[in-house]
């Protein structure tokens, strides 16, 4: 019998060894099952950290497996449009249920995305097809690999799993704040492709999809064009699933010419905000600092009119290129998983209305493109990044020089007032917010803080319409899901919606 204690203390300064010492103590020394549940660090006290655990435990062996989902013997041909979090989560709940879905990539396989973003980080090469936003995994894959998630989707517990199972530490099934790190993840998602391929899955790398056939208003083929060998091609399929992703502006253009209902949502937009990761974990931990991961943080100001947050943030991480789109600087955060980097760094956002750029459908999406084409020209006009001190940045003044925190941004920065780039509002929201966010984090406010622009790509500019059946309001058997859709952000929440389409689609397949 599985039995379960709560709210199990260990010092911060203590190894988890010690852990299964008191479990076997209470289990009167036998243990044959031994599972962690959940880990927390409470950190609210300095003087007194400790790190707060659930765990199951059971003197006998246990085993410990869910059995196999049911399938459909002739499942119908399924296109996954984006191999983004919800694209290919999507699609393992899919072979769970016996589909061999086609999955459409117009960036390329994680291998290329090396290759391709190691030329743009070094020699400033963009490629518009396969770069940090398009290519297997999706925006996600040249990040934190986050997994905290703020919904309670039921769902959220299966994404873990899939990411566990194809080879992700086993501490994010039971983490209070889990991350893969971006060196790990990439090869989490060559062995998904892996399964998905095992069951009759493909794989359509650098095949852009161009639009779509429908008959009485609903979906019949998607049409595609492979943007390395210019051909175009068309597959019948009985769903098509819209995980594009954020960024998929030239998509987003041919859906709306399409006549797929759309609408244009609010967002965010700021810099990303570069500290000393030592001095980040001493004003979370104090002495404990050396004991504990580097820290991570996440703070709210509303000490102006627009609400600042930050948001991603990458302890002992690293600030990198994101761009997708020529003549345009985007920029984004990076940790492998031991996070061990000298710097840490966070988006630092400013929450935006239509009435700062307009209710057009497309208005938000071509705001972002000019912020990221000011800050391409702020740079240099090279996909060097503007880059300005906080102090200097708080006393409208040009930086000239570094102090303690040196830039981490892999194309260069290049000194700039990012006054040129931000809209005005912006500016204001970060001066007010930053000493405020210093209240509750000491050195926060850090005059050698570097502040870098723009960070554009917090969330889609649009919301792709569903109905309650999942499927587009104008279209059906168009499935629009995860962070592209509007209805989702983040790795886990947009993972979880593509497993929920899953679950829909054989749900409507198997009657």
């Amino acid at each position: 019998m599985i039995k379960r204690i709560d709210n199990i203390k260990l010092a911060a300064d203590k190894g988890e060894d010690k852990l299964r010492e008191i479990v076997k103590k209470r289990a009167g020394g036998r243990l044959g099952y031994f599972r962690i549940l959940k880990k927390s660090l409470d950190a609210r006290d300095k003087e007194n950290i400790f790190w707060l655990y659930s765990v199951a435990y059971s003197e006998h062996s246990e085993k410990d497996e869910r059995p196999p989902l049911e399938r459909l013997k002739n499942a119908p041909r399924v296109c996954i449009i984006g191999s983004g979090p919800a694209g290919l989560c999507c699609a393992v709940r899919l072979c769970e249920r016996g589909y061999s879905p086609v999955i459409i990539e117009r960036g390329g396989s994680v291998e290329e995305r090396e290759l391709a973003t190691r030329a743009f980080f070094s020699e400033r090469r963009l490629d518009e097809g396969c770069n940090v936003q398009f290519g297997e995994g999706g925006a996600g894959t040249f990040s934190d690999g986050k997994l905290n998630t703020q919904t309670k989707d039921g769902f959220n517990r299966d994404v873990l799993e899939i990411f566990a199972r194809f080879g992700a530490p086993e501490e994010i099934l039971y983490l209070n704040k889990p991350h893969i790190g971006s060196d790990r993840l990439k090869d989490v998602l060559k062995n998904i492709r892996r399964y998905i391929q095992s069951c009759g899955g493909k794989f359509l790398f650098n095949c852009k999809f161009t639009g779509f056939t429908a008959r009485e208003g609903a979906l019949k083929t998607v049409i595609c064009r492979n943007t390395r060998s210019g051909e175009e091609f068309e597959l019948e399929a009985a769903a098509a699933v819209l995980a594009v992703g954020h960024s998929a502006r030239d998509t987003f253009r041919m859906l709306h010419e399409s006549g797929v209902a759309m609408e244009p949502r609010d967002f965010a937009v700021g810099v990303r905000v570069e500290h000393l990761a030592g001095s980040i974990s001493l004003a979370q931990y104090g002495r404990f600092a050396k004991f504990l991961p580097a820290a991570d943080y996440k703070l709210v100001s509303h000490a102006h009119e627009r609400t600042v947050f930050t948001f991603c943030m990458c302890p002992g991480g690293v600030v990198i290129p994101a761009a997708s789109e020529r003549g345009g600087v985007v920029v984004n955060g990076m940790s492998d998983f031991a996070r061990d980097g000298a710097n840490s760094n966070s988006a630092l956002m400013v929450q935006l209305s239509r009435a700062d750029f307009g209710g057009g459908l497309f208005d938000g999406m071509e705001f972002q493109r000019r912020l990221e084409r000011a800050a391409f020209a702020a740079g240099g006009g090279d996909y060097r990044a503007p880059c300005q001190r906080f102090g200097d940045f708080l006393r409208d003044r040009p930086s000239d020089s570094f102090g303690s925190v040196r830039p981490t941004y892999a194309a260069g920065v290049n000194f700039a007032p990012l006054s040129q780039v931000l809209p005005a509002v912006a500016v204001s929201a970060l001066k007010a917010a930053v000493p405020d966010m210093a209240r509750r984090l000491h050195g926060f406010d850090d005059a050698d803080a570097l502040l870098t622009g723009v960070e554009s790509r917090f969330s889609s500019p649009v919301r792709i319409l569903r109905g309650a059946d999942r499927q587009s309001v104008t279209v059906k058997n168009l499935y629009p899901c995860g962070e592209g859709s509007g209805y989702s952000g983040g790795i886990t929440s947009s993972a979880a919606d593509g497993i929920r389409t899953a679950e829909y689609l054989y749900e409507l397949h198997k009657i």
